[in-house]
């Protein structure tokens, strides 16, 4: 754990892929307009693990490959407790804010675009999300991840306050 961020390797994990969006982009040169694709992906395990990533190319199938290879460069554990999130947690990225909130049992994932691939690929299934600000696929996919980087099970606060778990709570 380094800087609050926690890596994964990717050795050995099952990940599943999530296209979020893609994008035609255009660059005019003075041949006309040539044509790329941006592709955002999303990995996961389902099981706490999940990564993002960004792929361009000339191609469709190719830019995907490329967001995929990219994601699993970036992943990182996130705290899952009983299908839920530990505790509320409010983040920002760019113009994009998003609010996760825990939902009991049978809720489902209470979220829109992005945000709903992203919380699905961790493995989350009971969760109330919304976004506020931007819309923009990128900027909440990041905001997502920064609100996701900042939970912290009980466990993990009993460890750093170096007392028991029955002081974190009645504390």
């Amino acid at each position: 754990m380094t800087n609050g961020i926690r890596k994964v390797k990717t050795s050995d994990l099952e990940l599943k892929d999530r296209l979020v969006s893609i994008q035609r982009v255009t660059k005019v040169t003075k041949g006309g307009r040539t044509f790329s694709f941006s592709a955002i992906v999303i990995v996961g395990d389902e099981n706490g693990i999940v990564g993002h990533g960004l792929g361009k190319a000339k191609e469709v199938t190719t830019a995907i490959a490329k967001g995929i290879e990219d994601a699993k460069k970036n992943l990182v554990k996130v705290p899952v407790r009983h299908g839920t999130i530990p505790h509320e947690q409010l983040a920002k990225f760019g113009g994009a804010k998003v609010f996760l909130k825990p939902a009991s049992e049978g809720t489902g994932v209470k979220a829109g675009g992005a945000m709903r691939a992203v919380l699905e690929s961790v493995g989350i299934k009971n969760v109330l999300a919304k976004s506020k600000g931007s819309s923009n696929p990128h900027n909440l996919v990041k905001a997502t991840f920064a609100a996701l980087l900042e939970l912290r099970d009980a466990h993990t606060v009993a460890q750093q306050r170096s007392v028991s778990l029955d002081k974190v709570f009645n504390g």
